[in-house]
């Protein structure tokens, strides 16, 4: 029955289960991680990581599995699953692009750079390039705002960009070429990213050493505290290379 304008439709299907041999790999996984935690509902969060990395984002099965592993309802997954922005509810790309439009980016040129992308990839906020390369969306606050404006791939930091030096990462990154953070460990794909942050070792070469952590700019205060001259040039200026940074 529709009142003209909203039709209420069949009622949806239960969701699938994984197919067995995938659940048995998630099972031992899920174990793992819940092992971590005195009460095994705390594991949620990175059981969701864990259902993201198979699939790429958090289907119905992957919060039935969650449900099921921990003992919970599937409203109460849901409820998490559609609270926290790092979940996705439907496919995305390879990489996630995520482009800081809160004040002092968006003041230093973060809406420029996300309206220039938006326009040059073809695609709207949360919206994935036809490749399947690459997902675009305006995210709040990096807690990097020394850097602004920032763009984050995959949850890795690409500092002082503008809209030439942003399109350039995109196009790179949809047709395969290296592409390295302005500090962090290297690029890996968004379900790859998933498993690292439900918590299991990134075992790629190198990965881990190359983890840094705040840039100079952001310990100007540090330094100031400790009676330290800071660097003159605490960031490099856009479209010059950071080589030399913060010696």
């Amino acid at each position: 029955m529709t009142d003209g304008q909203t039709s209420l439709g069949m009622p949806q299907l239960p969701a699938p289960d994984y197919p067995a041999e995938v659940r048995a790999r998630l099972e031992a996984d899920a174990k793992d991680i819940i092992a971590r935690y005195p009460g095994s509902r705390s594991a949620l969060l990175p059981l969701l990581h864990l259902v993201q990395s198979e699939e790429g984002h958090v289907t119905r099965t992957g919060m039935k599995f969650c449900a099921e592993i921990l003992g919970l309802t599937t409203a109460e997954v849901t409820a998490v699953a559609t609270f926290y922005t790092m979940y996705r509810r439907k496919p995305s790309g390879d990489y996630q692009v995520g482009v800081c439009t809160n004040t002092l980016c968006a003041v230093m040129g973060g809406d420029a750079i996300f309206e220039e992308l938006k326009e040059h990839l073809g695609v709207g906020n949360n919206e994935t390039t036809e490749d399947g390369k690459v997902t675009l969306e305006h995210i709040e606050c990096n807690a990097a705002c020394d850097f602004a404006p920032v763009v984050m791939v995959n949850w890795e930091f690409f500092d002082n960009q503008t809209p030439a030096s942003a399109k350039k990462i995109v196009d790179d990154l949809r047709a395969g070429r290296p592409v390295e953070p302005t500090r962090g460990a290297p690029l890996c794909t968004y379900k790859e990213t998933a498993r690292i942050l439900a918590g299991f070792p990134d075992e790629r070469e190198g990965a881990v050493e190359a983890t840094g952590g705040a840039g100079p700019a952001s310990l100007v205060g540090l330094r100031l505290a400790k009676g330290e001259t800071p660097h003159h040039k605490i960031v490099h200026p856009r479209g010059e290379s950071a080589s030399g940074e913060g010696e």
